[in-house]
């Protein structure tokens, strides 16, 4: 039986722990690989009977309430009314709240990294989405946050203000691959002086709810918000947008998910007149000269199996020099054998398991049929890295396609495939340098998608070639990992299929509010402001 209290988490409304209808059940991802009958036997046994003994069982990791309509509304109505008096206080107190909350998760990132392993995250990528987290309120990070929302200038006898205010009401619909750190998100549209609502995702809502409710709230107390600045609920999907959409009072909507959905959601939102903030697909691009450190580009290249390649901001395909191709591919190889499933609380274990693959196989099938080469991987394995026609992990899998013109046809390469499954296309090798360097730009800059891309390069014409006229995607790294966080630089947003019509880099802070001037005047004549002295 249980040693320790299960995590158990009502809605969260307007400051108060609310009843819902029914619960969710958590059980932890070692039961699931363990036993997979008996941990979703029980799930689904105490989500009938609550009252069941069952709710003892080890495998049980927590239990989130289920908003319905009643409760969705609640809490959109307490955001509505926390919203003025929030927006009312000082930025600098607001700021505080992304000071509070590092300090925060560095005194418990025990705590948060453990809620990330219950819900399948291998261990060391938990760590680094905690990464993410301390970089995006990373002191440096903060401060050009504050200097971006707040400017002032002397101009003769005006004194001249460039502010951001906020939206108002902002509804966050985080996703199910990493909902707890796209969650940690909204507080920094709380930051902006808005008021937020968070939908945990009801099949994976444990992380999310914990970090609301037991991190993020107590630091709202401790700066003096009002009861309702932060709102919390388990709900389904479909449910929650449709009423968000519907709903008068909420401004922007956060949504984090498919490209095709996310798109579509993107029409129904302006249709509603709220403001679409949009995090979709990646489809990242890595492009590997001919003058590139090899082991390190490959490197970063393997960080495209990490989590199967379930994160959006993984790379998603390599442009590789035809000089170095084929180094470049065995490299990447002998790193993709090195990348291993197993439970998510081993330290070297990287790979997620893949409960729904037969995509994959398709994929991979298709690009095999139009001519790429299989270089390693294409079958799924057991915990022990075993070929196997039932295992729930994929093996990280490498395909070479041959010709940059033809690459294009490859679904594998045009879009994000979301699996460990990589193509590397090498260009003809007839093309000359100076041809090859404007084709490689014009493949990154014609990607559908836009969140990440990357360069390997030493020669400094390659590299300013890249800097000046990529202009495809939110973030740009050179040399360097492609999934790394750095302070200043924007963790999410992109532009195409990533980020909607008006896709681009993602600070939360300015994409929740909204620019203002202001002209504070002292002995000033109207008119001859308006006609001149």
């Amino acid at each position: 039986m249980r040693e320790e209290p299960m995590h158990s988490y009502k809605l969260y409304i307007a400051g108060k722990d609310v009843d819902g209808d029914g619960w969710v059940y958590t059980v932890s991802s070692r039961s699931l690989l363990e036993d997979v009958f008996t941990s979703v036997g029980l799930k689904r046994e105490l989500e009938r009977d609550p009252d069941s003994d069952s709710a003892g069982h080890p495998y049980i990791a927590g239990r989130c309430a289920i908003a319905g309509d009643g409760a969705i509304d609640l809490a959109t109505e307490a955001a509505a009314a926390a919203a003025p008096g929030w927006a009312a206080v000082p930025l600098e107190r607001r700021m505080r709240l992304g000071t509070l909350f590092r300090e925060e998760l560095i005194r418990r990132q025990d705590e948060f990294v453990a809620m990330l392993v219950t819900e399948a995250h291998p261990v060391r990528l938990a760590r680094w989405e905690l990464s993410c987290l301390l970089q995006v309120f990373s002191e440096e990070s903060l401060e050009w946050y504050g200097s971006q929302m707040h400017t002032e200038f002397a101009h003769g006898d005006r004194r001249l203000i460039v502010r951001r205010q906020p939206d108002g009401v902002v509804a966050f619909n985080p996703p199910q691959n990493a909902p707890a750190p796209s969650a940690a998100l909204a507080v920094l549209a709380l930051m902006s002086g808005n008021s937020v609502i968070v939908r945990a995702p009801r099949s994976i809502a444990l992380s999310t709810m914990w970090l609301m409710r037991d991190v993020v709230g107590p630091l709202l107390d401790e700066v003096g918000a009002p009861p309702g600045v932060l709102n919390a609920v388990c709900s389904n999907p479909r449910q929650t947008i449709d009423r968000w959409l519907a709903d008068p009072l909420i401004d922007d909507i956060f949504y984090i998910g498919g490209s095709q959905e996310g798109l579509r959601f993107q029409e129904r939102c302006v249709a509603a007149g709220k403001k679409p903030i949009l995090e979709l697909a990646g489809n990242d691009g890595i492009v590997v000269w001919e003058d590139a450190d090899i082991p390190k580009a490959a490197e970063a290249i393997s960080e495209a199996f990490y989590g199967s390649g379930q994160i959006c901001m993984v790379p998603n395909y390599v442009l590789a020099h035809p000089a170095i191709a084929d180094r470049l591919i065995a490299e990447v190889a002998e790193r993709a054998a090195e990348v291993r499933p197993g439970y998510p609380e081993d330290e070297e274990v990287l790979l997620s398991p893949v409960r729904r693959s037969e995509r994959f196989f398709t994929l991979l099938q298709g690009a095999l049929d139009q001519g790429a080469e299989l270089v390693t991987g294409g079958h799924r394995t057991e915990l022990d890295g075993t070929e196997s026609e039932t295992g729930v992990f994929l093996q990280p899998t490498v395909v070479r396609v041959d010709g940059l013109v033809a690459a294009r046809g490859f679904d594998i390469v045009r879009h994000e495939t979301f699996f460990p499954l990589l193509p590397i296309v090498v260009p003809d090798d007839t093309t000359d340098d100076a041809e090859l360097l404007e084709a490689f730009v014009g493949f990154v800059n014609a990607n559908e998608y836009g969140l990440r891309n990357s360069v390997w390069a030493t020669s400094p014409t390659v590299i300013d070639t890249f800097v000046q006229r990529v202009v495809n995607g939110g973030l740009l790294k050179v040399n360097d990992s492609h999934i790394g966080f750095l302070p200043y630089l924007p963790s999410h947003g992109g532009t195409g299929l990533t980020g909607g019509v008006f896709g681009e880099a993602n600070y939360p802070m300015l994409k929740t509010s909204h620019v203002q001037g202001v002209s504070i005047a002292r002995g000033i004549s109207p008119r001859d402001a308006v006609f001149g002295s």
